[in-house]
């Protein structure tokens, strides 16, 4: 009876497990942009006037002007052309990850990555776990100065390459520089694209109250350390812990253990490119305004010069670029078809009516809750606006009133909309900056989902906790 007992149960536990398996990521963002396209037939069309800002050339929505206009539903037999949209508009994000994954799929290939992960692991010994914190808050830097987030996703195959020689995965990997990055932008001392905006249509000094954003920046990274730490020291003690097991297990068998031998001569000059190049990258994103289309062609020179300088010839630094594009293809693929959820969304014009919605109903909260509500307001639109300054230019201009009119100070609002427009960036599918990172990474959507979620709780009740106190600070 025993023996009958345990295996009528085995195939009832695979059927289970069947039923509730995740589907591919393709099927996932389908979903997602028929329920987009559903809701243009819900929810009311409308729109907000918009003028143009003559000092910064920002479009900019005009206050009290929302009105209804005529409902423009997406039809079922128009969502095919809604991906082909979507793939054209995210079509300088999608170049940029070919190129990226080409160029160091060249630099990879002359084993410089590997002779830098061995120098780096044997420097730190047993102080291996400190990478973690040195990572995030280098790139951190990044992010709160210059407003760096797409740009990172260069060094994800690096940072995976050495998570992976520290015991730990390509989750890890990745999440050192996207968290980094995210915690230097959310907190925003200095960045142009969600402080530097917010503040200059709310009308005050740029990067003024600096000194709370800071101790933001500070909690945000301490608490990104210890999650981090804690995942990565749970999956060096018990690899199949791993929340991208397969993944790990499924690595190409060309992927080879490092060499130990030292540094050559060549490498030094492929090192050498390559930090030569991160330089001008910083040098042209910071007083050139550099941006995707300038970084890829920065990278693509990065590439070739490696690839001769590695004594390449032109066929193989060809073959690898190849190589390296090619496996990038699928996660290019997700940013555009990701793109097609704020297009369908647009088309049936309905973004201006959920934010109006949003903001009607915040005046009617309790007095204790409205600043809360403002901030919630803002996580939601960011679904909607997945863009720093995109969402200050659509929604500071309503904001800003709100809160005068129910008495918070126009710094506290900026900080509702910079914690509220931040944190769901590292999860949100309507992300283009986090689809290019796990395109890098090769992390499926399902997996990073499974894996950040308590971390963005985490980052929303401390939001929410730093909205309070600025309220009632009157900060």
């Amino acid at each position: 009876m025993a023996r009958s007992t345990s295996t009528d149960k085995g195939p009832n536990n695979i059927g289970i497990r069947r039923f509730f398996k995740v589907p591919h990521v393709f099927v996932l963002l389908f979903i997602i942009v028929i329920i987009a396209a559903l809701s243009t037939y819900v929810i009311p069309a409308g729109e907000f006037d918009r003028v143009e800002d003559p000092e910064t050339g920002r479009t900019l929505v005009e206050a009290g002007t929302y009105q209804t206009a005529e409902q423009n539903p997406v039809g079922i037999f128009e969502v095919p052309g809604l991906f082909i949209t979507g793939l054209n508009e995210a079509s300088d994000i999608i170049l940029f990850i070919f190129v990226v994954g080409g160029a160091f799929q060249i630099i990879t290939a002359t084993g410089v990555f590997d002779a830098v992960v061995r120098k780096v692991t044997g420097a730190l010994g047993n102080k291996e776990i400190l990478i973690i914190p040195l990572f995030l808050l280098l790139f951190s830097v990044g992010g709160f100065t210059i407003g760096m987030t797409v740009e990172g996703m260069a060094l994800v195959p690096l940072a995976i390459a050495l998570a992976r020689s520290l015991g730990y995965d390509a989750i890890t990997g990745v999440s050192m520089v996207l968290i980094g990055v995210y915690c230097g932008f959310i907190a925003g001392l200095m960045n142009p694209f969600n402080v530097g905006v917010a503040q200059g249509i709310a009308e005050l000094p740029l990067y003024s109250g600096m000194w709370l954003r800071i101790i933001v920046l500070v909690v945000l990274l301490v608490s990104s350390s210890l999650f981090l730490i804690r995942y990565a020291q749970k999956i060096k003690k018990d690899p199949s812990k791993s929340i991208v097991l397969e993944m790990e297990q499924n690595r190409s068998v060309e992927e080879l253990p490092l060499e130990s031998g030292r540094f050559q001569t060549r490498q030094y000059f492929v090192l050498l490119t390559v930090i030569l190049g991160l330089g001008v990258l910083v040098w042209g994103v910071s007083t050139k305004a550099w941006y995707i289309n300038d970084i890829a062609a920065l990278f693509l020179a990065i590439g070739i010069i490696a690839g001769l300088c590695a004594k390449m010839g032109p066929s193989r630094i060809a073959e690898e670029f190849i190589l390296g594009a090619k496996a990038f293809t699928l996660g290019a693929l997700i940013v555009g078809i990701a793109m097609a959820i704020p297009v369908a969304l647009e088309e049936g014009m309905i973004i201006d009516s959920v934010i109006n919605g949003l903001a009607s109903v915040i005046v009617f909260l309790p007095d204790a809750v409205q600043v809360l509500g403002i901030y919630v307001a803002q996580t939601i639109t960011n679904f909607f606006i997945n863009s720093g300054s995109g969402q200050a230019a659509a929604t500071m201009p309503l904001m800003v009133p709100l809160g005068d009119l129910i008495g918070m100070s126009r710094q506290t609002g900026v900080l509702a909309f910079q914690l509220g427009d931040g944190f769901t960036n590292l999860i949100f599918p309507t992300g283009s900056t986090l689809m290019a990172y796990l395109a890098a990474s090769g992390v499926p959507y399902e997996k990073w989902v499974k894996f950040i979620w308590p971390l963005i709780l985490i980052w929303f009740v401390i939001g929410g906790i730093f909205v309070v106190f600025a309220d009632i600070i009157q900060y």
